[in-house]
């Protein structure tokens, strides 16, 4: 699979924070499936 780059914002689900992986890719991304995840914080939400 080529390289796929994904600009996402963290979201709260109870006491985590969560990425959620777009259903696009739900067909290259398996259940099982080992994934190698780089992360990059790239700026901050003053909420």
């Amino acid at each position: 699979m080529d390289k796929i780059i994904i600009t996402k914002k963290i979201a709260k689900q109870g006491k985590n924070n969560v990425i959620v992986i777009p259903s696009f890719l739900k067909d290259k991304l398996k259940a099982g499936s080992i994934v190698q995840i780089e992360i990059s914080n790239i700026g901050e939400d003053n909420e």
